[in-house]
């Protein structure tokens, strides 16, 4: 390994529909007062819920800071537990944004790949955070929702060929504060970058 940092870039989403105050984005904005510890230059960004937004910002963040992960964190009214979710869905974009606005095609890349996985295995993400004993349950999913969530996830997946991750948090006191919920991400991307890690050693040793 060598001594520059390493560059994550978080990000959370705005208000919608009933949310007023969406816990994903004032959960990251937690982590970003904890912080990754001195080897990580962590960026936080706050997304819009507009697809068109999405589709120009999260490659912009790609391009500007050429992060070694980029994590996205979004709300999901109906869970109970911090979720990692294994993969993003191209088709059945049918819901309508904050603009009252969803793409024609119902779809989020035109000739891309139906599903992408992250290349985070997140089930041993899940352990491992697990048996950190936080006090936070979490769990895996397969299905990151068909929406604004789902779409940028995926828009990050093609761009970083699987270099990304997604994560759900519940509603704020429902039953998670934002501290826990921020520890809780902390937690989750010290695993992922010790993934990333592992995987990139094994390259290096294979060649």
């Amino acid at each position: 390994m060598n001594n520059s940092k390493r560059t994550v870039i978080v990000t959370g989403f705005g208000p919608f529909g009933e949310h007023s105050v969406n816990a994903s984005w004032v959960a990251v904005q937690e982590l970003k007062k904890l912080g990754l510890g001195h080897e990580v230059d962590l960026h936080v960004c706050e997304v819009p819920v507009e697809y068109q937004t999405v589709q120009s910002l999260v490659p912009s963040l790609w391009k500007q800071y050429h992060p070694q992960l980029v994590v996205h964190v979004g709300l999901s009214g109906m869970a109970t537990t911090v979720t990692l979710e294994k993969c993003g869905r191209n088709h059945g974009y049918k819901g309508l944004d904050n603009c009252s606005f969803s793409p024609d095609t119902q779809c989020c890349v035109e000739g891309g790949p139906d599903c992408i996985d992250s290349i985070i295995d997140m089930d041993s993400v899940c352990k491992r955070v697990t048996s950190a004993g936080l006090g936070v349950a979490v769990s895996v999913s397969k299905d990151a929702g068909r929406y604004l969530c789902d779409f940028t996830y995926y828009t990050s997946l093609y761009l970083s060929r699987g270099r990304s991750a997604f994560v759900h948090v519940p509603p704020l006191g429902k039953p998670y504060s934002a501290e826990a919920l921020a520890r809780t991400l902390q937690a989750i991307i010290h695993e992922m970058l010790d993934l990333l890690d592992q995987a990139e050693n094994k390259i290096h040793c294979q060649h």
